[in-house]
């Protein structure tokens, strides 16, 4: 269902014809991608709230849906349209998360489709899929975030967002000591796997974690098992969230409890990562690690999905010039990370999640919108009109040496982030402001 929006309306003739004068070969892209969540994915239902499914998958992710939209949000503060679009996202997110907090995708009615024969703890005919993913839990505070500080609706903290908080702290707090305090598993039938990263190990328990304060993950954003529990930029994400939600707990709620646990909550993840989440690199200095097991194991690469390591500057825990998070990206943008890969069209990260050598344009979207160098910028967009496959849309892969090979043909979440890595662009390399 398309989304009527008279302010993106406005904004894509503003854009198209700035594009014409500065990069005429973005523009025709550009005017595909950006509004193609809003245009495809995105269902307005009978109570007000809204179904937004992540593209040739019918289900609904909590992180997809936040990241589909968020490029959308400064348009937001005048548009009414919107702003119940938004509204509508985070009141089916809260839903989904008080029916099920350690879902990672739904679907639209209680239809029982998806991965129904995956063992685990509890399957509701809601779930499409029950990969616990730590950034599942975050991405709909960052929104509720986002939402406020464009448009300072206050009628958005209602009860049930209330209840989602307080059961996204709990889970937290039960997920930092999983081996003790968790009920959660899952494994899925080896007949059903399309890699051994679809399941758990250890009867769906996972690898052993020792406790660090952290918080533990079964799954990354790219829906693959993590190797060792600790999943670090899922954790400082976190961290930034619960600022969000200390806030919104303090002025909405007058929660002073949920407030408390909180705050001990995100000093303690922020202890973890600080102890047992970096490692001295002998070439590239002290780094970030990916996971972690808290007993002396780390695992060394970045995935192009967000949370990531080179995504650490755009989730909101440090900015693009700590030392740390430099050596860590240089690290991740060479041939040390596992997943770096090189050919004739592009060079970027990618994932296990997809074949061998294959990247994602929302890796190369994310090191653009991670740096200062306008140089850099340039080059990445260049990438990317490259690499469309003659379809004018993002994919989740490609081949960098055949970009007619990729993975899937519509994933929204690509497109959108293209559109706001264009509308950065503009305002940096040119004196476009967006009004």
């Amino acid at each position: 269902m398309s989304i009527e929006s008279t302010s993106l309306d406005e904004l894509m003739d503003e854009l198209t014809r700035e594009l014409r004068v500065h990069f005429s070969e973005v523009e025709p892209i550009f005017r595909q991608c950006y509004p193609n969540t809003l245009e495809t994915t995105t269902e307005l239902l009978e109570d007000s709230e809204v179904f937004v499914f992540t593209g040739d998958i019918p289900a609904m992710w909590l992180r997809d849906s936040t990241a589909q939209v968020r490029p959308y949000l400064r348009l937001a503060r005048q548009d009414a349209s919107l702003q119940s679009v938004v509204r509508g996202l985070i009141r089916r997110q809260a839903r989904y998360i008080l029916i099920d907090p350690y879902a990672n995708a739904f679907n639209r009615e209680p239809n029982s489709q998806g991965h129904h024969t995956d063992r685990t703890s509890a399957l509701s005919p809601w779930v499409w899929e029950r990969k616990y993913e730590l950034d599942s839990l975050c991405y709909p505070l960052q929104l509720c975030k986002d939402y406020w500080d464009i448009t300072q609706d206050s009628s958005l903290f209602d009860e049930k967002l209330h209840q989602m908080m307080q059961r996204i702290v709990e889970v937290m707090c039960t997920e930092q000591n999983h081996s003790r305090d968790s009920n959660y598993f899952f494994e899925r039938l080896l007949s059903n796997c399309q890699s051994p990263s679809d399941t758990l190990p250890f009867n769906g328990r996972g690898t052993p974690v020792n406790f660090t304060g952290m918080v533990w993950s079964g799954f990354r954003p790219s829906d693959d098992a993590c190797q060792f529990g600790f999943l670090i930029p899922a954790n400082m994400f976190a961290i930034v969230v619960l600022g969000h939600l200390i806030e919104f707990a303090n002025q909405f709620y007058h929660d002073y409890e949920l407030v408390r646990k909180a705050r001990q909550l995100r000093d303690e993840i922020k202890f973890g990562i600080e102890t047992y989440g970096m490692v001295d690199h002998p070439r590239y200095g002290r780094i970030f690690a990916y996971e972690t097991d808290g007993f002396g194991n780390y695992n060394l690469m970045d995935d192009a999905n967000v949370p990531s390591l080179l995504s650490i500057p755009y989730l909101g825990y440090c900015s693009a010039d700590d030392r740390v998070y430099r050596n860590t990206r240089a690290f991740v943008l060479s041939r040390d990370n596992p997943y770096y890969f090189q050919g004739k069209f592009a060079r970027g990260i990618g994932s296990p999640h997809t074949p061998n050598g294959f990247i994602w344009p929302i890796s190369l979207i994310m090191q653009g919108l991670t740096t200062h160098d306008k140089a850099e910028q340039h080059r990445l967009l260049e990438m990317l009109i490259n690499t469309t496959g003659g379809t004018n849309y993002m994919h989740e892969s490609f081949h960098p040496d055949n970009p007619l090979n990729y993975t899937r043909s519509w994933f929204a979440w690509a497109n959108s982030l293209f559109g706001q890595f264009v509308i950065s662009w503009l305002e940096t390399q040119t004196n476009f402001q967006l009004h």
